[in-house]
């Protein structure tokens, strides 16, 4: 892969690869998982909770936010991506 990061969707690697389809994978490699179970009168949502950084606060990583007083979110990938979206939505 690449060492910086290339903002055009038809930059290719030396052996003819996308870059962007590169940083995709790697994207997914690098999320979690999330599932959202609903019953009769419940909802439970799961995330998976993977091991942080020496220099990282384990209490900053929360993949399941809340929204609003009546809407939860959880999310897979990555949280600088998800924050994007969850800005958004509020």
């Amino acid at each position: 892969m690449s060492s910086r990061y290339d903002r055009a969707i038809t930059v290719f690697s030396p052996d003819g690869h996308l870059f962007q389809v590169e940083y995709a994978m790697e994207a997914v490699r690098k999320g979690t998982t999330a599932i959202g179970i609903r019953g009769k009168d419940v909802l439970v949502l799961c995330v998976e909770k993977k091991s942080t950084a020496k220099l990282q606060e384990p209490r900053t990583v929360r993949k399941i936010c809340k929204l609003d007083s009546h809407i939860v979110l959880a999310f897979a990938g990555l949280t600088a991506d998800a924050r994007v979206l969850v800005n958004r939505a509020r």
